[in-house]
């Protein structure tokens, strides 16, 4: 049965209580279950829509995601009390972008554009000071525009910190593959970019 989504207003949790609704994951104590699906679904589907560009299709796959995190949250340890709330985040973030490269495998990488919520923007995002890039939906807006197999490897190297090796095992492709969809997709945003920059130079100037 597929989760449907109640409510994207993130909870704020103190880490203790983040950590009992954690425990309660383990048990599969369904509040507990509702209680992290409700402060971790804004901050997913952010992830998974820098993917799948098309808002229904991207609330199906941060739902997919979720369920392999129920699955599997049984695994998640974490003694680092200082970074818990990081650390968690990017456990998540991981498990997204991997059920989003899946998604996107099973529709042969065709891109999908559309667009999301405003709000949804607003989400917090505590993974990596590198995420932070996903607050600016001008960027977003711009990346989407890349072709799929570019835009996936810009987004996990640029954004979501994976490295070429990681990115390779991931998409099933060689390291240097990697390296080279980087290299196009950075001088296919430049371009973009500089394009939109000239534009608005033209119309400031009208």
């Amino acid at each position: 049965m597929r989760i449907i989504p109640i409510n994207t207003k993130i909870e704020h949790y103190e880490p203790e209580v983040l950590k009992q609704i954690i425990r309660g994951c383990k048990r599969f104590d369904q509040r507990s279950q509702k209680a992290f699906y409700e402060k971790f679904y804004g901050f997913a589907l952010k992830v998974v829509f820098r993917y799948i560009y098309r808002y229904d299709r991207s609330i199906d796959t941060v739902n997919d995601g979720f369920v392999k995190i129920f699955k599997n949250i049984g695994t998640f340890e974490c003694n680092n009390d200082k970074d818990f709330e990081k650390i968690l985040f990017g456990w998540i973030r991981r498990i997204m972008v991997n059920t989003a490269i899946d998604e996107l495998r099973r529709n042969n990488m065709m891109p999908e554009i559309g667009g999301m919520p405003d709000h949804i923007w607003d989400e917090p995002d505590k993974s990596t000071a590198a995420d932070q890039l996903l607050l600016y939906k001008e960027l977003v807006n711009e990346i989407k525009k890349l072709p799929p197999s570019y835009r996936a490897v810009f987004n996990m190297f640029v954004i979501d910190g994976l490295s070429h090796q990681e990115i390779a095992a991931v998409l099933g492709i060689s390291t240097g593959t990697s390296k080279s969809s980087l290299s196009k997709a950075r001088a296919q945003l430049q371009k973009i970019l500089q394009k939109n920059s000239a534009q608005a130079a033209y119309a400031a100037n009208k």
